[in-house]
């Protein structure tokens, strides 16, 4: 399903800065859902600024496209808030129409016309969408030099392609993707991924719910994962990937003790253990530079200093007690 209409009013600050720290085009606030008993969504609070790329994390049942259908106003929550550009979407539901453009699924398109009539077609619907408006997002997602071909012809990669351009029209300020490279090969997966960024880049916030964990890591700017609909964390990429990581010294045999006593005494350092010659150290991976510094003030010269750092797979799989997506 693709969800973009009538021409939004705003101008999208900080373009081409991710994460600028603008005002949130989204605002969950305390959002939770019940369907009698069962709770699918539990007091989420969540935003989304302009220029930036929220990955959402979930294992299946988790709430995220329960969460997406009370941001596009098509379910109702049983409390909290949303807020769109700052109005409470409660009562005001062209909001969504206005500022929020969604691709949700696979989306529809007449099989018999090309891409560029399609986009065309649905610009009309629209409104206030000229041919110069779809030429340029046609060159956006990399369809131009196909865009006189056949919907029909397309691949599975460039059909989503069409999808992203048609919730581009009126240049919402919130673009929503649920799953998007779902079902695509390994190439269109790599197409979808290389336009998120761009998105962001032109001053859109965008909302990424995926499975698929390495995409998520790879373009998102921050990530929020839920678990049976509650948030259990939110953080910079960067911060996440952090977790948990460490860093491994190899010296000289006869030099690992020494190396060990030195290590241990720095701040910030957690655990030192050594297994096959190798010392391990429970550290923000970026003291690698203090940690050499410190081991060659003694007289100590590391033969090598290997930082390494959590992946978003295995704190997924922490963090939801190994469910899998």
């Amino acid at each position: 399903m693709a969800t973009a209409v009538s021409q939004p009013n705003h101008q999208p600050a900080g373009v081409g800065k991710r994460g600028n720290g603008a005002a949130p085009v989204l605002d969950l606030l305390g959002l939770t859902k019940k369907f009698g008993d069962f709770t699918a969504v539990n007091d989420l609070t969540l935003t989304v600024h302009p220029g930036e790329v929220v990955g959402f994390l979930g294992p299946n049942g988790a709430g995220k496209s329960t969460t997406v259908g009370m941001v596009l106003g098509l379910i109702r929550p049983t409390s909290g808030s949303v807020s769109v550009m700052g109005t409470p979407l409660a009562g005001n539901q062209p909001l969504v129409s206005d500022h929020i453009g969604a691709i949700i699924e696979n989306p529809a398109f007449y099989p018999y016309l090309s891409g560029r009539d399609n986009l065309i077609a649905h610009a009309k619907m629209v409104g206030g969408v000229s041919a110069s408006r779809v030429d340029d997002l046609l060159k956006l997602v990399n369809l131009h030099e196909r865009s006189k071909d056949k919907y029909k012809s397309y691949s599975l990669g460039m059909k989503q392609r069409l999808g992203i351009a048609s919730t581009l029209l009126t240049d919402p300020a919130l673009v929503i993707l649920d799953e998007p490279t779902n079902g695509l090969d390994p190439a269109g997966q790599r197409e979808i991924r290389e336009i998120i960024p761009r998105l962001a880049q032109d001053g859109h916030g965008v909302l990424l719910a995926s499975h698929m964990l390495h995409e998520v890591e790879q373009v998102s700017d921050r990530v929020a994962i839920v678990r049976r609909g509650e948030l259990v964390t939110e953080s910079s990429v960067d911060d996440l990937l952090m977790r948990g990581g460490h860093i491994t010294v190899r010296v000289e045999e006869a030099e690992v003790a020494a190396a060990i006593q030195v290590i241990q005494h720095l701040e910030g350092v957690e655990n030192v253990t050594v297994s096959g010659g190798v010392i391990t150290v429970v550290v923000a991976p970026e003291r690698g530079r203090d940690l050499n510094r410190a081991l060659m003030e003694t007289g100590i010269v590391a033969a090598e200093i290997s930082p390494k750092r959590n992946t978003l797979e295995s704190l997924f799989l922490e963090l939801t007690e190994g469910a899998t997506v």
